[in-house]
């Protein structure tokens, strides 16, 4: 009996042995990406979202996007570092922001903001981010005479740091195979032959109506436009000057050597509306900004030297989904959130009286400041700190913003 058991010992174990799983694949292991489809779960209507079966209370209201092309394994563990909570409570244990505490253990994945590296860089896979709404893209530098040097890891090893792999974050179509670009060190002189972009800043110079001139002209518009057509694909990084207006852009800087730090949500975009000409300026040495309109319809000035990435940020249906059950939202490491008119008069300015009164009292938040609309920051170029100075247009509010 005991040789039989041995026997059938070693055959389970052989059977089960995981097959090679190198790095750069651009899919999980087979086992992984061979999901067995679960008698539980269905697909909506519209085909977009994953449903389930309701043997459960928390399975009826549980919907979730469908994302197949996400990858099933781990992420990399080198481009990461483990997230130390401190549930809401500041170095005295005092809590200082509500509502957190608990969750799953997590790892925040190290994202390159800044996109310096240029050359083309090569989409491995599309990875989940349990710390922002949107996904992730893991990319690699492609193998060049230039970059032999930063060669890819051999199988079994993983990227270091900085060693040619990196992430980003990923557009919407955005697939493993895709290729994206950074031109924020600068345009390759041999991208398009012919092609002379002028600096931000520079003045125009006067020139005259000869035939020489007009063939220049038709020369450099053609190669413009090659230009275009080469780099203007999603998930590319461009300086504001050279994108034209009516393109959508997400993953703005403020400054040309900064991060990235506006439009970098699940499913944003913004708009490059208009930009600055030097000619309209007195000054010999103008500072030009472009008008980009935000995901919150604020129409805002930003500095034609500062950078943007095409497309709109990847996962769009993540505002659509929902959780099914209060314990899905602890598991995100989200405490209860309590209502005013459920406390005592001492907690809250809702709190006390008999019953459900609400003793006619105006809307206010736990320390007194006016909500549901009542405005506390004073608007325009004259703000707090001049922080408006930049804003041509604020967001829609109120009535405005029903009508989009």
């Amino acid at each position: 009996m005991f040789a039989t058991l041995r026997r059938c010992a070693q055959v389970v174990s052989t059977t089960s042995k995981p097959t090679s799983n190198h790095f750069f694949a651009g899919t999980a292991t087979t086992s992984k990406t061979s999901r067995r489809k679960s008698p539980l779960t269905r697909v909506s209507v519209d085909g977009l979202f994953q449903t389930y079966k309701p043997v459960t209370p928390g399975l009826r209201h549980l919907k979730r996007p469908l994302n197949p092309h996400i990858y099933a394994g781990r992420p990399v563990r080198l481009l990461t570092y483990p997230l130390r909570k401190s549930g809401g409570r500041n170095n005295t244990g005092r809590i200082t922001v509500r509502h957190r505490g608990g969750g799953h253990r997590q790892r925040i994945r190290i994202v390159d903001w800044k996109r310096a590296e240029g050359g083309i860089w090569d989409v491995v896979r599309i990875e989940y981010d349990p710390g922002r709404s949107a996904h992730l893209a893991l990319i690699k530098r492609r193998r060049t005479p230039e970059t032999a040097e930063a060669s890819a890891p051999v199988d079994g090893e993983e990227p270091q740091q900085g060693s040619g792999w990196a992430y980003i974050l990923a557009t919407e179509g955005m697939r493993a195979g895709d290729s994206v670009q950074s031109f924020r060190s600068g345009i390759p002189p041999d991208l398009v032959p012919g092609l002379n972009l002028t600096l931000p800043g520079a003045k125009s110079k006067s020139q005259s109506a000869s035939s020489d001139n007009e063939d220049a002209d038709t020369s450099s518009s053609l190669a413009l436009g090659i230009f275009r057509a080469l780099t203007l694909k999603s998930g590319n990084v461009l300086p504001l000057a050279l994108i034209p207006p009516g393109t959508v852009v997400h993953n703005l800087t403020l400054t040309p050597t900064g991060p990235a730090r506006l439009v970098r949500s699940a499913g944003t975009s913004a708009l490059v509306v208009a930009h600055e000409n030097a000619d309209q300026s007195p000054s010999p040495t103008p500072t030009l900004y472009s008008q980009v309109r935000l995901a919150s319809g604020e129409i805002r000035r930003i500095l034609q030297s500062a950078f943007a990435t095409i497309g709109t940020v990847s996962n769009p249906l993540w505002k659509n989904r929902s959780l099914g059950k209060a314990g899905r939202s602890r598991w995100l490491g989200w405490r209860p959130a309590v209502r005013g008119v459920a406390m005592n008069a001492k907690d809250h300015p809702h709190g006390g009286g008999r019953g459900k009164g609400k003793s006619n009292k105006h809307p206010v938040s736990i320390w007194g400041w006016g909500t549901k609309g009542t405005r506390t920051r004073k608007p325009g170029p004259k703000g707090p700190k001049n922080s408006n100075k930049l804003v041509i247009k604020e967001r829609p509010r109120g009535v405005d913003r029903r009508k989009i």
